[in-house]
């Protein structure tokens, strides 16, 4: 037997030492650079709302404007104080916040009931294109005088121009994500023997999450959106009103500091529903399981 020449033995060493360098060992986390301290804390956005008030602050007496039109920022902050801590506002934003949850869950189950009818029927998907199409574009608030004949000063007008703003939008949405389920997992579905509703429920949902998120944001903000501006314009609803009437009554009332603490409020609501809700959904479910949205 001839034995193995000790400078072959030499050469490979080295060799063999540079490939582990170059390829790291599975599982063993490779070092990288540092993520950035302006991407892990929102000061970017910190620093835009401050830019934002102090220009706010500064510009009233730069212009010389008359406060009653034109409130200075810290101003409006301890009208806002007293608001809250009085409860008025608060009293006026759970009336709101109260008749758009109802409004919003009754337009989302409508929108998952025609998703899932034109997921498995033709004459569903007929009848939601049709729906969308002539319904979608049409503002909510154009309803609002038909529903005021139709279900008269209550919560029900409310509630029907609440339903409108939602469900065309967040069908449409979960429709598109049901059909970009890929079909490898409906295969994998029916094989298990899931048909109809429980198919849809194990596997469409799921796989369809980020488009279901996508129209729970635009469903969000078209009724929000409805919900004030039919309190501004048609006032107490069911001898109730919420903050569209509180800036109403305020604006009647030449309180211009308490419009603006109003609409600060309608703003910080739907900062906190945005980044502590839906953000909150995107970071347990969509990211977490790697998918995109």
């Amino acid at each position: 037997m001839v034995a193995p020449h000790p400078s072959g033995a030499a050469g490979a060493e080295p060799a063999a030492r540079a490939e582990r360098l170059e390829r790291p060992e599975v599982g063993r986390r490779v070092p990288g650079p540092r993520p950035d301290l302006w991407a892990r804390l929102p000061l970017g956005k910190v620093a835009v709302v401050a830019l934002l008030l102090a220009a706010w602050e500064v510009l009233p007496a730069a212009l010389h404007a008359n406060p009653l039109l034109f409130p200075r920022a810290t101003t409006v902050l301890r009208v806002w104080v007293r608001g809250i801590e009085s409860g008025e506002i608060l009293t006026y934003a759970e009336r709101s916040l109260a008749v758009l949850v109802l409004g919003m869950a009754l337009g989302v189950v409508g929108a998952f009931l025609l998703a899932v009818l034109a997921l498995f029927t033709r004459a569903g998907r007929d009848f939601l294109d049709v729906m969308t199409s002539m319904f979608n574009p049409l503002p909510a608030i154009a309803l609002f005088p038909l529903a005021l004949l139709w279900f008269g000063l209550g919560i029900k007008s409310l509630l029907f121009v609440l339903i409108h703003a939602t469900i065309w939008p967040m069908a449409l949405s979960v429709f598109t994500g049901f059909a970009t389920v890929p079909r490898t997992l409906v295969l994998v579905g029916r094989n298990f023997g899931l048909r109809g509703w429980p198919l849809a429920a194990a596997i469409y949902f799921p796989a369809a999450l980020p488009a279901i998120v996508t129209g729970l944001r635009i469903a969000w903000a078209f009724a929000w959106r409805t919900l004030i501006a039919a309190e501004l314009v048609f006032g107490v609803i069911g001898g109730q009103g919420g903050l569209g009437w509180y800036i109403y009554l305020k604006r009647y009332y030449l309180e211009t500091p308490a419009v603006f603490a109003g609409l600060a409020t309608i703003v910080l609501i739907g900062l906190l529903v945005e980044h502590g809700i839906f953000r909150t959904i995107e970071e347990r479910t969509v990211r977490r399981w790697g998918m995109s949205l």
